[in-house]
C-alpha cells in the first residue's frame, strides 16, 4: 500500500492575522514539515479564488460573514473575503516547507461555485483531479492534516472515503473554526464515513 499526505490549506489568511483566522493555524506548520520529510508523496491544496467570489460575504448586498445562503449546489456559508488569487493572503504560511510537495491543487477558482474539498467542487460533481492523479500513482492510502478540520480537511476526507481510498485524519496536526458546532457534526461524519481519526503520538 502506498500512501500520500494531503496537507490541506495551511495559507496565511488561515492562519493568526488572517483574514479567515483558525484558532492556533500556525502552530500545525512545524509538526507538518516533520511529516513532509518523510512521507512517500506530498499534496499541497491552496484556496484559490478569484475577486468577488459566490462564497464571500461582500459578493452579496445585506449579508454578514458567516450568513447562511442557499446556492444552486446547496447550502453555502457566507466567508470573508480570502484567498484571492495572487494576494498575500492565499500564500502558503511561510513556514511550510513547500518544497516537500509533489503537487498542489488549487480550488476554489470557479467564481460560481466553492470548493472545501482537495477532491471536488461543493456541487459534489465536479472534480479537480486529484483522484486521478493519486491512482495513476498507485497511491490507495491517504493521510491528511491542516486546516481547518471541520471545512475542508472533513470535506476532503469524506470525499476520499467514498472513492475508496483508507484515510486517516491526525486531529492534533489539524486547527478547527468551530462554527455554531461544526466540529463536532464533522467528526461524527468523518467517523461515520470510515475516516479514522487519530493522533499523531497517539
Amino acid at each position: 500500500m502506498s500512501q500520500a499526505l494531503i496537507v490541506i490549506d495551511v495559507q496565511k489568511d488561515f492562519c493568526p492575522g488572517g483574514a479567515l483566522a483558525v484558532p492556533e493555524g500556525d502552530t500545525i506548520v512545524s509538526p507538518i514539515n516533520a511529516l513532509m520529510a518523510d512521507a512517500e508523496a506530498v499534496i499541497l491544496t491552496q484556496d484559490w479564488h478569484p475577486s468577488g467570489h459566490s462564497s464571500f460575504a461582500s459578493s452579496h448586498a445585506g449579508k454578514s460573514p458567516y450568513d447562511m445562503v442557499d446556492m444552486p449546489y446547496g447550502p453555502q456559508v457566507l466567508w470573508p473575503d480570502h484567498c484571492v488569487q495572487g494576494r498575500k493572503g492565499a500564500r502558503f504560511h511561510a513556514g511550510l516547507q513547500v518544497d516537500h510537495a509533489d503537487l498542489i491543487i488549487r480550488k476554489g477558482y470557479n467564481p460560481q461555485i466553492d470548493s472545501y474539498s482537495a477532491f471536488f467542487e461543493n456541487d459534489h460533481a465536479t472534480p479537480t483531479g486529484l483522484e486521478g492523479y493519486l491512482k495513476s500513482r498507485g497511491i490507495d492510502e491517504v493521510l491528511m492534516v491542516g486546516l481547518a478540520l471541520d471545512f475542508c480537511v472533513n470535506f476532503s476526507a469524506v470525499d476520499a472515503a467514498k472513492l475508496g481510498f483508507k484515510v486517516t485524519v491526525y486531529q492534533d496536526f489539524c486547527r478547527a473554526i468551530d462554527l455554531d458546532g461544526s466540529l463536532d457534526a464533522a467528526l461524527s461524519g468523518m467517523k461515520a464515513a470510515g475516516v479514522m481519526l487519530e493522533t499523531h503520538n497517539g
